[in-house]
């Protein structure tokens, strides 16, 4: 009943800039931790970003302070703003949040369809 939709991929030239946008809906009484991971050909998903519901935020290392993540709290939306995207960005990127779907749910992992970021050299 929960369902992840991104939206915002699509191909860019190096150096270039893309947001993403990952919104939840459905049954949700509550959601904790949202974020983005990523998965290229023949390579392990990995995590990019995530935040909080308090507002802390971690990213991978790789990114070298190239991305932004952000959150509407009251649209149950997560951002993803990528600069100065390089080649080995391309991926599909995969929205996760953390969700308690009704009061007496555990929190449960859900994720979106994915979405595809081509960066061309």
């Amino acid at each position: 009943q929960v369902q992840l939709v991104e939206s915002g991929g699509g191909l860019v030239q190096a150096g270039g800039s893309l947001g993403l946008s990952c919104a939840a809906s459905g049954s949700i009484y509550s959601i904790n931790d949202m974020g983005w991971f990523r998965q290229a050909p023949g390579k392990q998903r990995e995590l990019v970003a995530k935040i909080t519901t308090s507002g802390a935020r971690n990213y991978a290392d790789f990114l070298k302070g190239r991305f932004t993540i952000s959150r509407d709290y009251a649209k149950n939306t997560v951002y993803l703003q990528m600069n100065n995207l390089k080649p080995e960005d391309t991926a599909v990127f995969y929205c996760n949040a953390r969700i308690r779907e009704r009061l007496s749910a555990p929190v449960r992992d859900y994720w979106g369809q994915g979405t595809q970021v081509t960066v061309s050299s």
